[in-house]
């Protein structure tokens, strides 16, 4: 069972989520001054992404003083050994076509290691999040339910995903289509969703490379607490990001391990 440190933390990550979303639900599907932050290439960021980040990062600077801080759009601060880490809205580009894939993403680690993991969507309102030791939970509106990842041992009955193959270098592009090809079916375009697709037992494996730690910390958590599990490529620890893979199976992890060896 979480210990009680831990239980303050999660309550602390849901009043970040509503901050978070107080001020990206408004922005959604509105009119909205886009940046880029790459000088060949798009990697789009918003007012929403900026101002929700900021507000979490001054709720945790008043709230936790000592912690670290890693956020995608305002970079790292040092601290103790409690760092949170912080994608305002991963997904953007959903974000900014309109597609209800992206969330915000909230992860506590302790030296290094997720222990709190959630992915908060406002406009669907559904929020997904999980606690060391605690189970992983969907809250729908005022409805709660305990997530779970579903059998699928093998990769010929597995609905894989990946968000883009545009995101996959030409090696990683390679390994997910001949992954790909011998699935039942392979989505793209999930985004963080994805992730929370598969602990509730919707999806079985995600593929994703070139991650950082924002982008996955929060998800490790919500997947493993579900019966999950999430590793690298070669099957180590994915919490610094990288190439990332989450099975909602053991037995397809290893077989997918296997066909990326």
């Amino acid at each position: 069972m979480p210990n009680a440190v831990y239980s303050q933390f999660l309550a602390f990550a849901h009043e970040m989520a509503d901050a978070a979303a107080a001020i990206s639900l408004p922005l959604f599907r509105q009119p909205t001054m886009i940046d880029n932050k790459q000088t060949s290439g798009f990697d789009p960021v918003t007012q929403a992404d900026r101002d929700s980040e900021l507000a979490m990062r001054q709720m945790i600077e008043d709230k936790f003083p000592s912690h670290a801080i890693l956020g995608e759009e305002w970079g790292a601060k040092a601290g103790d050994n409690f760092q949170w880490v912080l994608d305002p809205i991963d997904g953007t580009r959903a974000f900014i076509s309109g597609l209800p894939t992206w969330g915000a993403l909230i992860a506590l680690n302790e030296k290094g290691v997720p222990k709190i993991g959630m992915m908060d969507q406002p406009f669907t309102g559904e929020r997904f999040y999980a606690i060391d030791g605690g189970g992983a939970f969907l809250r729908h509106h005022q409805d709660l339910y305990k997530l779970s990842t579903r059998a699928c041992p093998s990769l010929s009955q597995a609905i894989i995903s990946t968000t883009s193959v545009e995101h996959l270098a030409d090696a990683a592009l390679s390994k997910w289509q001949k992954i790909a090809a011998q699935a039942k079916l392979a989505r793209y375009g999930g985004d963080c969703y994805g992730y929370a697709m598969l602990a509730a037992g919707h999806i079985d494996a995600v593929m994703e490379s070139g991650l950082q730690a924002y982008d996955i910390q929060a998800l490790i958590p919500i997947v493993e607490e579900a019966g999950g599990i999430v590793s690298n490529w070669q099957g180590g620890d994915a919490a610094n990001g990288g190439d990332v893979l989450a099975c909602g199976d053991r037995a397809l992890h290893a077989e997918i391990l296997a066909l990326l060896a």
